[in-house]
């Protein structure tokens, strides 16, 4: 006997408004990677749609000659190292213990307040700054890392992770001798991966695109992080570091190949780095866990 199946318009509509929504998230960055390819005269016009005209490479020959360009994106990189590990580190830190009940932690309703209080309230920017100056970070990678050091949305999203893990998997520890340290490391963090994950994620995302704080705690334009050196030449269209070699091969290539270049290849470390942590995101390492 045929069944016929039943056609589900529901999840129908939902795969064609995710695919709408994913190709209007590619097509700006596959129009900047057309106009990078593009020779100057053709891009000048702005006919440049999806696909490159009169393909040329000579705006990747300046990027990769351009040393400020570097500079910066090793800084950045530098920063997402530091940061994410910081951040990281001191989000389990912080939410294992507001993860437990008030009997085991008595203060844990009062840090979790203050810890809230933050997402809401913040100094201001001249506060900040004054700190930051203060402590004479001014200059210096730590500028751009410990301001964000806790991000507090991370240490809920963990705090609430760490609560669904099965007690027992910790009652079984504390019989066995181990401390809240042992359990923390050997038990908490192994289950808890994806989230970890999907923190970590966050953080690398966040360090890599900040560009405001590259600007007002860096004095030496030498010192920006990429986003930062980004932004001075697309919006402020700064060329000061130029060299007379670059210069004269800047005269070749137009100043919105040069840019399109340049973001594209700003993007593309994050673009890398995104699938490698987003299959944590599918199937949590908790299930299974506790038999019986």
């Amino acid at each position: 006997m045929h069944v016929q199946k039943k056609i589900d318009w529901f999840a129908m509509f939902n795969y064609c408004f995710l695919a709408l929504v994913a190709l209007l998230c590619l097509i700006p960055m596959i129009h900047i990677l057309a106009v990078s390819f593009s020779s100057s005269a053709v891009a000048a016009t702005g006919t440049v749609s999806l696909w490159p005209k009169e393909f040329t490479l000579a705006s990747y020959e300046f990027v990769a000659q351009r040393a400020a360009f570097w500079q910066s994106m090793f800084i950045s990189l530098q920063r997402i190292l530091f940061g994410g590990a910081i951040n990281l580190l001191l989000t389990i830190m912080v939410a294992y213990p507001l993860s437990k009940e008030n009997g085991e932690f008595r203060f844990r309703g009062f840090y979790s307040w203050s810890f809230f209080i933050t997402m809401i309230f913040g100094a201001g920017l001249i506060p900040t700054y004054m700190v930051i100056k203060q402590l004479g970070l001014l200059d210096t990678i730590w500028a751009l890392v410990l301001p964000t050091a806790i991000p507090v949305f991370s240490v809920i999203l963990l705090l609430n992770f760490f609560r669904m893990i099965p007690k027992e998997l910790s009652e079984s520890a504390y019989m066995d001798g181990a401390g809240h340290w042992i359990t923390l490391w050997r038990i908490y963090v192994p289950v808890s991966l994806p989230a970890l994950a999907t923190i970590l994620l966050f953080s690398l995302v966040g360090h890599w695109n900040s560009w405001f704080d590259g600007l007002i705690y860096m004095n030496d334009p030498s010192r920006y992080p990429i986003q930062s050196y980004i932004q001075t030449i697309v919006v402020q269209r700064s060329f000061s570091t130029m060299t007379p070699e670059e210069a004269k091969l800047m005269a070749s290539i137009s100043d919105k190949t040069m840019r399109s270049a340049q973001i594209f290849l700003g993007a593309l470390p994050i673009i890398c780095v995104y699938p490698f942590l987003q299959r944590f995101f599918v199937k949590g390492m908790v299930l299974g866990s506790v038999k019986g």
